[in-house]
């Protein structure tokens, strides 16, 4: 299945929130949804989960719009937003077998349902406790188990990673790659670019309510490097006459150093690179590391944004 959004645009009193972004998530796939604060991520995902009203634009699943037929995409998407459970007076068995009521889940299937996703989700042995009194790891794990119940193709997550500590996050990142595995289609923003290029196939990069860049992300990648790489070169000291040296080469620009490695944009070939390395060495440069930095999407949303917001 896809879920396309087509110029969608999102108008408020004061600003353009959301400004002719199209792109497509497909089942099976995790999409990574970058930008800075105040980008448009939560107003994109508010409206695609048809909590909020877009001002133009289409989105529909196989082609049936969501807009026009809300009850399609509550059929088909799960929606776990930024702000988590805060009930006081409900177990989290309780709050799961609430929703799975707002459903239409009827006896027995709904227990089955709620059971099956509280092991799923790992709730089984908090499932008696009040959620007020939950760590903000097991209260995300609620969250997403609530947006299961549906058995939703695709899942929207608004920064799910947010305040989780390390153990949480890889938890987090392992249940990802499980749902990705049962073909669902995962649209995740995070901050933690780091994380998400470890698990992401595509990528929405988007500012100011513009869309950037879209796409599988080594796609992406080629697209924005093109011809220029960065070289790393290490050598076994600062060394400013090799920096020196190397901005004399041809197709060597934008060196910087930091301090014992060079780094410089380099639009010649691999052999071309070997034949510099060769030179360097014969003329006595003392090169114990010499490589090309791997680009990913944090290298790429540092090259290709701003940092503006609206």
């Amino acid at each position: 299945m896809i879920l396309t959004v087509r110029h969608l645009r999102k108008e408020f009193s004061n600003c353009l929130a959301v400004n002719n972004v199209s792109f497509k998530i497909e089942t099976g796939e995790i999409t990574g949804f970058v930008g800075p604060n105040g980008a448009g991520k939560t107003t994109t995902m508010r409206i695609l989960a048809t909590i909020e009203p877009c001002s133009a634009g289409l989105v529909d699943i196989d082609g049936n719009s969501i807009l026009e037929y809300p009850e399609i995409a509550r059929k088909h998407i799960g929606y776990v937003p930024d702000s988590l459970p805060s009930n006081s007076d409900m177990t989290v068995h309780e709050y799961l077998d609430f929703f799975a009521r707002a459903y239409g889940l009827l006896t027995p299937k709904r227990q089955k349902t709620v059971e099956s996703l509280e092991e799923f989700t790992n709730l089984v042995g908090i499932k008696e406790k009040y959620i007020d009194s939950l760590s903000k790891g097991m209260k995300q794990r609620v969250s997403i188990c609530r947006a299961l119940i549906n058995d939703p193709d695709f899942i929207l997550m608004d920064e799910p990673a947010a305040g989780l500590d390390p153990r949480a996050r890889i938890e987090l990142r392992e249940l990802l790659k499980v749902l990705c595995e049962q073909n669902k289609g995962i649209l995740i923003s995070s901050h933690i670019l780091s994380e998400l290029s470890e698990i992401c196939t595509s990528t929405v990069i988007i500012e100011k309510g513009r869309l950037l860049k879209y796409g599988k992300i080594d796609d992406v990648v080629k697209e924005v490097v093109k011809n220029k790489r960065i070289l790393q070169i290490k050598t076994l000291e600062n060394d400013e006459q090799l920096a020196n040296t190397l901005l004399l080469q041809p197709m060597v620009s934008k060196i910087s150093s930091l301090g014992n490695t060079i780094e410089l944009e380099y639009e010649g070939s691999d052999d071309q690179a070997f034949e510099m390395l060769s030179t360097l060495m014969k003329d006595g440069f003392k090169i114990v590391g010499f490589g090309f930095k791997q680009q990913n999407l944090e290298s790429i949303f540092m090259n290709i944004t701003k940092g503006d917001v609206q």
